[in-house]
């Protein structure tokens, strides 16, 4: 099955979305994790507090970002990883979100990806009593992972996607979002408040 992706995950410094801190990326084709990617990225001047919370989730602190390179210095990296595939996340509001907040602060143009999320495939497929990202890569076969470390739950997101795509027999993601029978999202930027 031609089953060709990327799946994505950031982590954050605060509750503001455009305070990205880490990515991580899993390229698949033909059902299969072929490349992965993982940088920390330091979060702008707007936003760039790192709440207690957060860093309790994902162990990242501001002396690890203090010479990563800012939201503006990586897009064309995170850009040239994706390519022209579809992007899927895990509760993809979430990555979407950061995207687009992060590119509005940024004061750069938000990138048209198409977008599928995970965890609305989850509810389609597995019959389990939580969607979180730990218990559907389990339900998907994959085994334990350091959730919240951004290239791990990218390649988890990933696991589902892949499995998911076998048991509908999808021959590719937009397949399979059909036959799930949940919708393909086009990401766009943040209106502007007039």
């Amino acid at each position: 099955m031609p089953v060709d992706f990327t799946a994505i995950d950031f982590e954050t410094a605060n509750g503001n979305p455009a305070s990205a801190c880490s990515v991580g990326l899993a390229r698949v084709r033909d059902g299969v994790v072929v490349d992965r990617a993982y940088w920390l990225i330091k979060p702008p001047a707007s936003h760039p507090q790192f709440q207690s919370f957060n860093v309790k989730i994902h162990n990242i602190t501001p002396d690890m970002v203090v010479d990563a390179p800012t939201w503006g210095e990586q897009f064309d990296d995170l850009l040239s990883f994706i390519g022209d595939d579809v992007a899927v996340a895990h509760n993809a509001s979430f990555d979407m979100g950061v995207i687009r907040a992060a590119c509005a602060d940024a004061v750069l143009p938000t990138p048209r990806l198409k977008y599928l999320c995970s965890v609305q495939v989850s509810r389609k497929t597995y019959d389990i009593p939580s969607h979180r990202l730990p218990l559907a890569a389990a339900a998907a076969g994959y085994g334990e992972f350091a959730h919240h470390e951004a290239l791990a739950d990218a390649e988890a997101c990933a696991s589902i996607i892949i499995d998911s795509a076998r048991r509908h027999e999808a021959a590719d993601v937009p397949s399979l979002a059909k036959i799930a029978g949940v919708k393909l999202h086009q990401l766009k930027a943040i209106p502007l408040k007039l």
